[in-house]
C-alpha cells in the first residue's frame, strides 16, 4: 500500500484577480516557492511532493502522520496569503490511493469555494506499507541538447512524457517531470518486465532510449534514495540492463539493508 496525499490550494483562482489581476510573474514565484516550501516541510518527514498544475500538487506520505500534515497546513498558512487543503488516502496503486483522496476532497466543495479553507481528512486510513518509485532517465540527451534549439529538446522530452504517462498509467502508476530529461514515477505493483516493455514502446515511437533506477523502501526518501542509486549502477556499467531495482529489507533490518538489482 502506498499513501498519497492531495493538497489543493483553497479558493486560488478568484483570489488571483482579487481586488484585481496579480502579476504573472508574481503568480508564478509565488507558485514555485509553495512547490519547494512543500518539499521541504515534507522532506522533513521523509515525504516527497510533486506538482501537477501547481495550485494542485500531490505527495507520497507513507510514514506521515495527521498530526504532522496539520502543522504544514498551519506553516503554510502563516507564510502565505492564502490557505491548503489536504486529504490522504492509501492504495495498492498510487493511482488508486490519488483518486480516492481527491474525491474525498471535491466533496468539501469546490476548489472556488469562497468558505472551503484548510480541510484536513483522511479518506481510509493511515498506513505502514512500502513505496515504490522510479527515476526514469532520457539517454543521451546532451546530444540534442547541443544540437537543436532549446525549445525543439523541451518539445522531444515533453513527447516522451506524454507517452510514458499514458503507458505507465494503464499500470495504475504516476509519473512527474523532476527537471533536464528526468521523471520520477510513483509505480507500486510495477515489475520489470512492465518497465522494459514500455521503454521498448517508447523507442519504437519516438526513437529515444530509456533507463530507470527503481527502488521500494518504507517512506518516499528511502525509495528515491535507492531508485538514485539503482540509476547510477546503470550509467556505471554496473548493470547490464536499463532497468534496476533496489529493494530495501525492512523485516531484517528495517534501518537500510538492500537488495542490489535483485541481488543479494
Amino acid at each position: 500500500m502506498i499513501q498519497i496525499t492531495v493538497i489543493q490550494i483553497d479558493n486560488y483562482g478568484p483570489w488571483t484577480v482579487t481586488p484585481k489581476p496579480r502579476r504573472e510573474s508574481d503568480l508564478q514565484a509565488l507558485q514555485s516557492r509553495l512547490y519547494s516550501d512543500l518539499n521541504l516541510l515534507f522532506g522533513a518527514h521523509k515525504g516527497l511532493v510533486f506538482y501537477t498544475r501547481f495550485d494542485n500538487l500531490i505527495a507520497i506520505t507513507n510514514g506521515i502522520d495527521l498530526i504532522t500534515h496539520k502543522r504544514i497546513q498551519e506553516n503554510i498558512r502563516n507564510r502565505y496569503p492564502f490557505t491548503i487543503s489536504m486529504v490522504i488516502a492509501s492504495g495498492e496503486t498510487p493511482y488508486e490511493a490519488q483518486k480516492l483522496a481527491t474525491e474525498t476532497l471535491q466533496e468539501y466543495g469546490s476548489a472556488k469555494d469562497e468558505n472551503r479553507r484548510e480541510v484536513l481528512d483522511v479518506a481510509n486510513e493511515l498506513i505502514d506499507g512500502y513505496v515504490q518509485i522510479a527515476h526514469i532517465d532520457i539517454n543521451n540527451i546532451t546530444s540534442y541538447t547541443d544540437t537543436l534549439s532549446t525549445y525543439d529538446n523541451y518539445l522531444n522530452i515533453k513527447r516522451v512524457q506524454l507517452l510514458l504517462m499514458e503507458e505507465l498509467l494503464k499500470h495504475e502508476a504516476l509519473l512527474f517531470f523532476v527537471g533536464g530529461d528526468n521523471f520520477m514515477s510513483p509505480c507500486n505493483g510495477m515489475n520489470e518486465e512492465d518497465f522494459l516493455d514500455i521503454f521498448d514502446k517508447v523507442y519504437k515511437k519516438l526513437n529515444f532510449h530509456l533507463k530507470a533506477g527503481i527502488g521500494v523502501g518504507k517512506t518516499a526518501e528511502d525509495a528515491s534514495n535507492l531508485a538514485d542509486i539503482g540509476l547510477e549502477k546503470i550509467r556505471a556499467r554496473e548493470v547490464n540492463k536499463s532497468v534496476c531495482f533496489l529493494k530495501q529489507d525492512f523485516i531484517e533490518n528495517p534501518t537500510f539493508k538492500r537488495k542490489i538489482c535483485g541481488v543479494e
